[in-house]
């Protein structure tokens, strides 16, 4: 087996939330002094070793694999981890979930994919000190992602982590140095990154057949409650609340802010993390970008008043060092689609329909129009876990992370205050301006 070491290993309980009743400067208040009081409280005793350097694991050397988070973002992780159990040798050795339903529902499936019954907990911490785990999917709420990452490289595990992977710059920070400092393997889930097409754009774009591209326009449209989970039969008596809040003020239990947590800003920093993450991302890779100069936004809640604390539509300009702008749209009340363009000198490129043309493109130099050149899409999940042998840095690796959460992070800020947001990359800062 992998595992096989621990770095200052914390009982961490779960991911967080906010209480909406509270106002903005009184839940800032009361995260510095109850992420305090409830780690104290959940915490038990600190566990210290020190964590031994993690060599490339043979082909006959199995990884265990940890799942911390276990709703339907997780169900597609464990297919994935089933298909490749056998060409990659992994099992899952423990799933944890504060909600018991999802957490034995779970436990079920990999006892009768695996042939073992895992270990079962809702307290994240507990899967980070075993030394029999060797890596930790994260596909918790996106509250979550980032503090149960920090703790998982401290106990000096390889990550697996959902999108958007911070919701604070000072977070992204942090994991990134220790990810760097412990040697760690982390993959982000932005799929895109192993989707042919965007690699192939990368390419088109590269050999300057689209000439100077000065914008890409990308937007997601729905229109149906996809968020409004049922929460009937969530109940009281089920959940590991005080694990569910580890680190937010207590508030009396709620089903709603477990099933549908999207709708909470200290849940998620609305729709810029819960979808512009794909997209800003893709940006990055086909431009070879990595952060903004600056980003603004508007938006309102114009449909779906249903308690949400966040806006229903949502507009933000994010303005690159490379000479581009990139603009992104998204509405929960129309069902216009998708679309991503990206636009040149010479013609257009549809990252949609995967095609080019010379639309829009300068009289006597337009390009023709064709199809782009696609290689086949590689498998997210099995080059985690080559990479966790070879140690080679992944496909997502922490450091794209690190990007499209800087850019998330601009836009819902630009949103939220109104201002023009900047990023500073060498002080690894944001500030309005």
């Amino acid at each position: 087996m992998m595992a096989g070491r621990i770095l200052q290993a914390r009982n961490f309980a779960g991911p967080v939330l906010e209480n909406p009743a509270i106002e903005k400067g009184e839940i800032e208040m009361a995260y510095d002094s109850l992420s305090r009081r409830v780690f104290l409280a959940t915490s038990g005793l600190a566990l210290g070793a020190s964590m031994m350097s993690q060599a490339a694991a043979g082909p006959n050397e199995r990884i265990r694999i940890g799942l911390i988070g276990t709703g339907s973002r997780c169900r597609a992780h464990m297919e994935s981890l089933a298909r490749l159990r056998e060409s990659h040798n992994v099992e899952v050795a423990a799933v944890c979930d504060v909600w018991r339903p999802n957490r034995e529902s779970a436990a079920a499936i990999i006892e009768k994919t695996f042939g073992a019954r895992p270990f079962e907990t809702s307290r994240f911490g507990e899967v980070l000190v075993r030394d029999d785990i060797d890596a930790v999917v994260i596909a918790t709420p996106d509250f979550g992602h980032t503090p149960i990452m920090i703790e998982a490289l401290k106990a000096g595990k390889d990550v697996y982590v959902e999108k958007p992977m911070a919701l604070s710059i000072e977070n992204a920070n942090e994991a990134v140095d220790l990810a760097r400092q412990n040697e760690r393997i982390v993959q982000v889930g932005t799929q895109r990154r192993s989707e042919g097409r965007w690699s192939a754009a990368h390419d088109f774009i590269a050999s300057g057949k689209l000439g100077h591209v000065s914008r890409i326009s990308a937007g997601n449209d729905f229109n149906h409650a996809r968020w409004a989970r049922d929460y009937d039969d969530c109940k009281e008596e089920d959940v590991d609340w005080e694990a569910y809040l580890f680190n937010r003020p207590m508030v009396p239990f709620d089903p709603k802010l477990l099933r549908r947590w999207h709708l909470y800003r200290m849940c998620t920093n609305g729709i810029s993390g819960l979808w512009m993450a794909h997209l800003i991302d893709a940006a990055h890779m086909v431009m070879g970008s990595t952060y903004p100069d600056s980003a603004v936004a508007h938006g309102g809640l114009y449909v779906w008043k249903d308690g949400r604390e966040h806006t229903d539509v949502f507009h933000a300009l994010l303005a690159y060092p490379e000479g581009y702008l990139f603009n992104w749209s998204m509405s929960l009340t129309n069902s216009a689609g998708t679309h991503y363009t990206v636009h040149g000198r010479y013609g257009t490129l549809d990252l949609e329909a995967n095609t080019y043309s010379g639309v829009g493109g300068e009289e006597g130099n337009a390009i023709g129009e064709g199809k782009l050149d696609m290689p086949p899409d590689s498998d997210h999940m099995a080059n985690w876990l080559e990479c966790m042998r070879s140690r080679e840095l992944p496909i997502a690796d922490i450091a794209y992370g690190h990007q499209h959460s800087v850019a998330t992070i601009m836009a819902a800020a630009a949103l939220e205050s109104g201002q023009r947001m900047k990023y500073d990359q060498v002080e690894r800062k944001m500030y309005a301006g």
